[in-house]
């Protein structure tokens, strides 16, 4: 079946709008605007669905994937066994050898505790997100605004906002609108490209490599919250060794920019200012594999998520 062409769509789209508009205007524009017992989410929720009305269902079509990372198993250093008997009597003579002198092996640095941040000003690149079903939005304009890409200001998200349905897709979100798949998707299409979704059998494991990649890129993470209902940028952490040169480094908590801050979450509580520090606790009890009311997403349920670099920043 055809599709509309964008233009009619978009312009069916602001009709109803207008009528919307004219309907809040004559029932109640104040209570629309103070959210007087639920008035203004019922209207956001009202035109998110006029809006998948008119755009259709979630496209079925090829996005991002999502790749499953399994880290190494960590060597753990065993007793050395004790050497075979061998029988006694006398050897023969072989002609001596010159013997041949084994490498030098480079000696690892010291195991000291790293503390790092690749965000040295997290409020100049804090956007808060306009709506409440917009962390995403808001968590790839900061990210953007980390590379040097974006502006902070509302205008601009709304902007991001609209562009959703370039990059929706049924497999990264069966609701539509954004799953961690668009975000990589945004960011390429403003100049950030590189950026891979990665599935983790383990919140350890998921920190690790996001603290290695984050070291190696001097670039920050996208981390999945909240079941995968949430955005959380990871900018640095601190671990018990520099986990780019010993694979059992230990990350004890991460520097977050939380786009819901200053708002308080009925669930999750009050956020913390950006660049706070979320020790171990936080982490373990925001950072939650993922699990979605909508459906099923089997290369990500029970998983830990996150959009990762693989290309160094530069601003």
């Amino acid at each position: 079946m055809p599709q509309p062409h964008p233009s009619r769509r978009a312009t069916r789209r602001w009709r109803l709008l207008l009528v919307l508009a004219v309907v809040v205007v004559a029932t109640g524009l104040g209570a629309v605007s103070t959210n007087a017992l639920g008035a203004g989410d019922r209207f956001e929720g009202l035109i998110r669905r006029i809006d998948r009305l008119i755009t259709g269902p979630v496209p079925e079509r090829s996005t991002l994937p999502t790749i499953a990372v399994t880290l190494p198993p960590v060597a753990v250093a065993t007793a050395t066994p004790a050497p075979t008997p061998r029988a006694t009597g006398p050897r023969p003579t072989a002609p001596a050898a010159t013997p041949t002198p084994a490498p030098t092996p480079t000696p690892l640095p010291p195991r000291v505790a790293v503390d790092f941040d690749s965000v040295p000003d997290p409020e100049a690149v804090f956007s808060h997100q306009a709506d409440k079903d917009w962390c995403a939005v808001a968590g790839t304009q900061m990210m953007l605004a980390i590379h040097g890409q974006a502006p902070t200001h509302d205008a601009f998200q709304r902007g991001l906002a609209t562009r959703v349905r370039e990059w929706e897709s049924w497999q990264d979100s069966h609701n539509g609108n954004w799953g961690p798949a668009a975000m990589a998707l945004a960011l390429e299409a403003y100049g950030v490209p590189g950026y891979e979704i990665r599935a983790y059998e383990t919140r350890a494991d998921a920190l690790r490599d996001s603290a290695r990649a984050i070291k190696v890129t001097g670039a920050p993470v996208i981390l999945l919250t909240w079941r995968g209902a949430h955005t959380w940028i990871m900018s640095g952490y601190r671990a018990d060794a520099d986990p780019t040169l010993f694979p059992d480094a230990t990350v004890t908590g991460a520097y977050i920019l939380d786009p819901w801050y200053p708002w308080v979450s009925n669930i999750w509580g009050a956020s913390d200012p950006p660049g706070a520090f979320q020790d171990a606790a936080e982490m373990d009890r925001n950072y939650l594999a993922w699990k979605r009311p909508e459906g099923d997403y089997p290369d990500r349920d029970g998983k830990f998520i996150a959009v990762v670099p693989t290309i160094p920043l530069t601003r």
